[in-house]
């Protein structure tokens, strides 16, 4: 029996190949153990056979504790394979009696995680909000979800599920899913079972839960936001745009499937900015900048419901087609929201961030192909902006080419209508593209597909995106970057009176790409602009990497405050690296990460180990 999947599989899962056979729905109970940190389970798959005569399947599972399996109630015999450093180990299950094509069958496995497992962070109560209570919550993008359930963890295979999970009866549990009740746990009155079910198939990654003492405020008729209670009325008020939001999407692109969408704010060592949890969509704390400007990430995280959700990348090696479509719909989200000049704004800032990610990578590493390929290769060190803005910028050129953004959404909407439910390749999607505009066959083949897709670095076309809302952040830069040393008299606060803290932020991305400042000029800018005080993080983190660069030695404490006071890694990566470079803090900056790592996530430590080179163990 082999244990790694044909080419046609994901080159990042273990588990049989969805031609052979391939879950439906999951079944889940859940016994969460704070003490020890372990989720004890036991979950039911309902398993389609797709071939004549299974004998055996393969399913992903990484640091599980394995107690027992069985098919249709009957004990089924099971090996574990060879442990691999981040494809987790394959368990090997033969079953009971013949299974032909066409049949179910229900594989229940009895299970305990790892106190380690990959999915998972546990917080004590000092690392909460609320410092009173303990903390559990799940991150499973790209593959972790193997090591909190053993399953096809791959995007290929979608299911529905439903779950039982119980806690303590002081706190709460939720899911990405609809909440079906609760009550008291038969077995422990200490404890209580909460019931969620999600009808909508969808792949294992994105399973999601999370226990603590959470609040909720209604923000919307199908909205509520989560949180510890310290958080939850800022956030209430932060995220209060979501159903025009939801509104503005469904015009777009047809209605939105998942009945309920709620936000749930998470503590600060969550790594990323949003995670589009079907009904739960998770939000980092630095979002809550006060004044709603931060809000587009629900915005991309809403598009998810569409693109990623609905429609999914077939292997993680296709990931542009989740978040490059997502950037897109977020984007026209705005436009209608905010207007066309606000949408170019974003498309210029995004071309920056896929420059940066371009020259952190290597203008020739693979990784930053559009479509790279993933094979012994951890899909968590290919993340970058690459699909994201790489992909947009393909669909943004497409747009131009085939008739404008109303033309090109009714080719967006089509797609998802079409696709729907299911996991698509590139080559799919581009056959697609190809049939829907047969009118214009001849313009799609001029464009370099192979420069696009298969081709490392920035694209082979520059847009020429439309400079209104950039114009008067370029000219500050240019005004600073060109001042002598003489000339630092003439700026002032009324600099940026008239700018939005979009385009401070886009001023300040803009001076980070230039060579560094002087420190005297670093210097003057925070007594004009007082960026210290600044509470927007974007704002925050690009000042401080802007300082840091400038060898402004009482920087770097700050800056390492922000890297470790939060954990989202579009701030702490790059804090720490900046830091890093500066030689005479780099000892600093290294035992600042050994002395943080314990309270950091596992995929950041896993990351900020290779940046700084440090041992991961």
């Amino acid at each position: 029996m082999t244990t790694t999947g044909s080419p046609s599989n994901d080159p990042g899962s273990y588990a049989s190949s969805s031609s052979r056979c391939t879950t439906r729905h999951l079944n889940l109970h859940y016994n969460v153990d704070f003490e020890r940190r372990v989720l004890g389970g036991r979950v039911a798959l309902t398993v389609e056979v797709l071939e004549d005569h299974l004998s055996s399947m393969t399913l992903d599972t990484r640091d599980l504790k394995i107690f027992s399996v069985k098919a249709n109630g009957q004990d089924a015999s099971f090996t574990m394979g060879p442990k691999h450093s981040f494809m987790g180990t394959p368990l090997e299950i033969s079953m009971p009696f013949d299974v032909s094509r066409g049949q179910q069958v229900i594989v229940e496995v009895t299970y305990e995680t790892a106190p380690t497992a990959s999915a998972l962070q546990w917080l004590t109560p000092e690392q909460t909000a609320g410092k009173q209570h303990p903390y559990l919550f799940s991150q499973c993008q790209a593959n972790h979800c193997r090591s909190m359930i053993p399953c096809q963890d791959t995007p290929s295979v979608k299911h529905s599920y439903y779950a039982q999970v119980s806690v303590p009866k002081e706190l709460v549990a939720v899911m990405s899913a609809v909440r079906d009740g609760q009550n008291a746990d038969p077995a422990d009155s200490s404890r209580l079972i909460y019931r969620f079910r999600q009808p909508v198939a969808m792949p294992s990654y994105l399973i999601a839960i999370v226990v603590g003492a959470l609040e909720s405020r209604e923000i919307g008729p199908r909205s509520r936001v989560w949180s510890e209670k310290e958080f939850v009325d800022k956030a209430a008020f932060e995220f209060s745009e979501t159903e025009s939001m939801l509104k503005t999407a469904e015009g777009l692109v047809g209605p939105y499937v998942w009945g309920q969408y709620d936000i749930l704010v998470l503590p600060p060592s969550f790594p990323y900015g949003g995670m589009e949890n079907p009904c739960l969509t998770f939000a980092t704390p630095t979002l809550l900048a006060g004044d709603r400007s931060l809000s587009n990430v629900i915005a991309h995280e809403i598009s998810h419901s569409w693109t990623g959700n609905l429609v999914t990348n077939k292997t993680w090696e296709h990931f542009w087609l989740n978040e490059g479509h997502t950037v897109y719909l977020e984007r026209m989200i705005g436009r209608a929201l905010e207007s066309e000049q606000f949408r170019q704004f974003q498309a210029m800032g995004g071309w920056k961030d896929l420059q940066e990610s371009v020259n952190t990578f290597g203008a020739n590493n693979p990784l930053t192909n559009l479509v790279p390929s993933l094979s012994g290769v951890d899909p968590d060190d290919a993340f970058s902006s690459v699909p994201y803005e790489k992909g947009f910028a393909l669909l943004y050129h497409l747009e131009e080419l085939l008739g404008g953004p109303e033309v090109f959404m009714g080719f967006i909407k089509s797609y998802i209508q079409l696709f729907a439910y299911s996991s698509i390749t590139t080559d799919e999607w581009k056959n697609y593209l190809f049939t829907y505009f047969q009118d214009k066959v001849d313009i799609l083949n001029k464009v370099d597909w192979t420069a696009w897709m298969n081709t490392p670095g920035m694209p082979p076309v520059k847009p020429q995106y439309d400079t209104t809302m950039a114009d008067a952040c370029i000219a500050l830069c240019d005004k600073w970057t060109k001042a002598g040393e003489g000339d630092l008299g003439v700026f002032t606060a009324a600099d940026l009176k008239t700018l939005s803290s979009h385009q401070v932020i886009e001023f300040l991305s803009l001076v980070l790409q230039e060579k560094p400042l002087p420190l005297s000029y670093v210097k003057r800018m925070q007594e004009v602009y007082d960026f210290n005080s600044s509470t927007n993080s974007e704002i925050r983190a690009r000042w401080l990497r802007l300082c840091v660069k400038s060898r402004w030695e009482e920087a770097v404490p700050r800056a390492l405050q922000m890297a470790t006071e939060q954990g989202r890694m579009k701030y702490t990566r790059p804090l720490f690296r900046e830091v890093y470079n500066f030689e005479k803090y780099r000892e600093e900056a290294v035992r600042m990460f050994k002395t943080n790592r314990d309270t950091m996530h596992p995929v950041m430590v896993g990351l900020l180990s290779k940046d700084l080179k440090v041992d991961a163990s």
